[in-house]
Protein backbone atom coordinates (compact mmCIF):
# COMPACT_ATOMS: atom_id res chain seq x y z
CA UNK A 1 0.00 0.00 0.00
CA UNK A 2 1.74 3.58 -0.31
CA UNK A 3 1.05 6.25 1.85
CA UNK A 4 -1.40 8.29 0.30
CA UNK A 5 -3.58 5.26 0.33
CA UNK A 6 -2.98 4.54 3.59
CA UNK A 7 -3.41 8.26 4.71
CA UNK A 8 -6.80 8.33 3.13
CA UNK A 9 -7.47 5.24 4.87
CA UNK A 10 -6.60 6.40 7.86
CA UNK A 11 -8.55 9.36 7.48
CA UNK A 12 -11.73 8.32 6.32
CA UNK A 13 -12.08 5.57 9.03
CA UNK A 14 -11.69 7.99 11.91
CA UNK A 15 -12.41 11.43 10.87
CA UNK A 16 -16.04 12.60 10.80
CA UNK A 17 -16.05 15.86 12.15
CA UNK A 18 -18.20 18.66 10.32
CA UNK A 19 -14.64 20.50 8.15
CA UNK A 20 -12.66 17.22 7.56
CA UNK A 21 -14.28 16.55 3.85
CA UNK A 22 -13.05 20.29 2.97
CA UNK A 23 -9.37 20.18 3.88
CA UNK A 24 -9.52 16.71 2.37
CA UNK A 25 -10.24 18.43 -0.69
CA UNK A 26 -7.77 21.32 -0.01
CA UNK A 27 -4.89 18.55 0.60
CA UNK A 28 -5.96 17.02 -2.64
CA UNK A 29 -5.70 20.26 -4.32
CA UNK A 30 -2.20 21.23 -2.94
CA UNK A 31 1.33 19.45 -2.56
CA UNK A 32 0.84 17.49 0.06
CA UNK A 33 0.65 13.68 -1.26
CA UNK A 34 3.72 15.03 -3.32
CA UNK A 35 5.68 16.95 -1.11
CA UNK A 36 8.71 15.85 0.71
CA UNK A 37 9.30 16.63 4.56
CA UNK A 38 11.93 18.66 4.66
CA UNK A 39 14.74 20.15 2.30
CA UNK A 40 17.71 17.09 3.28
CA UNK A 41 16.72 15.82 6.27
CA UNK A 42 13.52 13.16 7.14
CA UNK A 43 11.71 12.00 3.82
CA UNK A 44 13.24 14.15 2.21
CA UNK A 45 11.75 12.78 -0.98
CA UNK A 46 8.56 12.81 -2.89
CA UNK A 47 5.56 12.03 -1.26
CA UNK A 48 7.79 12.61 1.80
CA UNK A 49 5.77 14.95 4.03
CA UNK A 50 2.65 12.24 3.46
CA UNK A 51 4.89 9.35 4.62
CA UNK A 52 6.16 11.69 7.76
CA UNK A 53 2.14 12.17 8.63
CA UNK A 54 1.01 8.47 8.45
CA UNK A 55 4.15 7.16 10.38
CA UNK A 56 3.87 9.47 13.03
CA UNK A 57 0.28 8.21 13.33
CA UNK A 58 1.64 4.73 14.23
CA UNK A 59 3.95 6.03 16.17
CA UNK A 60 1.23 7.91 18.41
CA UNK A 61 -0.55 5.08 18.51
CA UNK A 62 2.00 2.99 19.90
CA UNK A 63 2.75 5.30 22.36
CA UNK A 64 -0.97 5.14 23.75
CA UNK A 65 -0.87 1.89 23.82
CA UNK A 66 2.20 1.80 25.48
CA UNK A 67 1.49 4.37 28.08
CA UNK A 68 -2.65 3.81 28.78
CA UNK A 69 -3.07 -0.13 27.75
CA UNK A 70 -5.51 -1.32 25.57
CA UNK A 71 -7.92 1.45 26.86
CA UNK A 72 -5.81 4.23 25.09
CA UNK A 73 -9.11 5.78 23.80
CA UNK A 74 -10.30 6.87 26.95
CA UNK A 75 -7.86 8.82 27.01
CA UNK A 76 -8.55 10.56 23.52
CA UNK A 77 -10.65 9.71 20.74
CA UNK A 78 -9.36 8.25 17.67
CA UNK A 79 -10.44 10.63 15.56
CA UNK A 80 -8.08 12.82 17.38
CA UNK A 81 -5.04 10.97 17.19
CA UNK A 82 -5.44 10.91 13.32
CA UNK A 83 -6.70 14.52 13.18
CA UNK A 84 -3.33 15.46 15.46
CA UNK A 85 -0.79 12.85 13.68
CA UNK A 86 -1.83 13.11 9.61
CA UNK A 87 -2.42 16.78 10.22
CA UNK A 88 0.32 18.55 11.97
CA UNK A 89 2.91 19.27 9.41
CA UNK A 90 0.30 20.96 7.01
CA UNK A 91 2.22 23.75 8.19
CA UNK A 92 4.49 22.28 4.78
CA UNK A 93 2.03 22.10 2.35
CA UNK A 94 2.87 24.48 -0.97
CA UNK A 95 6.10 25.19 0.81
CA UNK A 96 8.48 23.43 -1.13
CA UNK A 97 10.17 24.06 -4.89
CA UNK A 98 12.40 22.22 -6.94
CA UNK A 99 15.44 24.08 -7.73
CA UNK A 100 18.79 22.93 -9.23
CA UNK A 101 22.63 23.38 -8.04
CA UNK A 102 25.57 22.18 -9.58
CA UNK A 103 27.51 19.58 -8.15
CA UNK A 104 30.64 17.27 -9.15
CA UNK A 105 29.74 13.75 -10.12
CA UNK A 106 32.37 11.05 -9.36
CA UNK A 107 34.61 11.68 -12.09
CA UNK A 108 34.95 15.07 -11.45
CA UNK A 109 32.34 16.46 -13.79
CA UNK A 110 29.82 19.02 -13.17
CA UNK A 111 26.32 18.05 -13.57
CA UNK A 112 22.95 19.80 -12.37
CA UNK A 113 20.93 18.42 -9.52
CA UNK A 114 17.32 18.80 -8.58
CA UNK A 115 17.14 19.42 -4.68
CA UNK A 116 14.36 21.08 -2.67
CA UNK A 117 14.37 24.84 -1.14
CA UNK A 118 11.82 25.97 1.24
CA UNK A 119 9.99 29.06 0.46
CA UNK A 120 6.76 29.99 2.45
CA UNK A 121 4.47 32.69 1.79
CA UNK A 122 2.73 32.21 4.72
CA UNK A 123 5.75 32.76 7.85
CA UNK A 124 2.99 31.95 10.20
CA UNK A 125 5.72 29.54 12.27
CA UNK A 126 5.15 26.15 12.36
CA UNK A 127 2.83 24.02 14.51
CA UNK A 128 1.00 27.43 15.25
CA UNK A 129 0.60 27.74 11.00
CA UNK A 130 -0.79 23.80 11.13
CA UNK A 131 -3.06 24.88 13.74
CA UNK A 132 -4.10 28.26 11.80
CA UNK A 133 -4.62 26.43 8.62
CA UNK A 134 -6.75 23.62 10.07
CA UNK A 135 -8.72 25.86 12.41
CA UNK A 136 -9.73 27.59 8.95
CA UNK A 137 -11.32 24.08 7.71
CA UNK A 138 -12.50 22.50 11.21
CA UNK A 139 -12.50 22.97 14.86
CA UNK A 140 -9.84 21.75 16.90
CA UNK A 141 -10.37 20.57 21.11
CA UNK A 142 -7.99 22.23 23.02
CA UNK A 143 -5.80 19.26 23.66
CA UNK A 144 -5.46 18.71 19.84
CA UNK A 145 -4.42 22.15 19.21
CA UNK A 146 -1.94 22.32 21.89
CA UNK A 147 -0.71 18.75 20.40
CA UNK A 148 0.00 20.22 16.84
CA UNK A 149 1.32 23.47 18.40
CA UNK A 150 4.12 22.06 20.37
CA UNK A 151 5.07 18.78 18.17
CA UNK A 152 8.33 20.46 17.64
CA UNK A 153 8.75 20.53 21.85
CA UNK A 154 12.90 21.92 22.35
CA UNK A 155 13.13 22.21 18.85
CA UNK A 156 10.64 24.80 18.64
CA UNK A 157 12.07 28.45 17.36
CA UNK A 158 9.76 30.24 20.01
CA UNK A 159 11.34 27.83 23.06
CA UNK A 160 15.09 28.66 20.96
CA UNK A 161 13.87 31.90 21.39
CA UNK A 162 13.33 32.05 25.41
CA UNK A 163 9.91 30.80 25.89
CA UNK A 164 9.63 28.66 29.40
CA UNK A 165 6.26 27.90 29.30
CA UNK A 166 6.40 24.61 27.56
CA UNK A 167 6.73 22.62 30.05
CA UNK A 168 3.91 24.00 31.39
CA UNK A 169 2.44 22.81 28.19
CA UNK A 170 3.50 19.09 28.90
CA UNK A 171 1.89 18.93 32.15
CA UNK A 172 -1.08 20.39 31.36
CA UNK A 173 -1.76 18.33 28.09
CA UNK A 174 0.12 14.93 28.81
CA UNK A 175 -1.30 14.20 24.83
CA UNK A 176 0.92 17.14 23.41
CA UNK A 177 4.18 15.60 25.43
CA UNK A 178 3.53 11.80 23.90
CA UNK A 179 2.55 13.71 20.42
CA UNK A 180 5.84 15.14 20.28
CA UNK A 181 7.23 11.90 21.19
CA UNK A 182 5.92 10.11 18.40
CA UNK A 183 6.81 13.08 15.69
CA UNK A 184 10.54 12.53 17.32
CA UNK A 185 10.38 9.04 17.28
CA UNK A 186 8.99 8.65 13.06
CA UNK A 187 11.37 11.27 11.92
CA UNK A 188 14.93 9.36 13.92
CA UNK A 189 13.97 6.21 14.08
CA UNK A 190 11.56 5.24 11.00
CA UNK A 191 12.59 7.74 8.41
CA UNK A 192 15.98 8.50 6.75
CA UNK A 193 17.70 11.73 8.20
Amino acid sequence: MDYKQEFLEIFYDNVEREGSEKILEWLEKSDFFDAPASTNRHSAEKGGLCKHSVLVYKRFLKILQNEFGENWGDKISAESVAIISLLHDVCKVNCYVVDFKNVKDENGVWQKVPFYKFEDSLPYGHGEKSVYIISSFMKLSREEAMAINWHMGGFDSRVKGGFFGLSSVFYNYPVALLFHLADIEATYLDENC
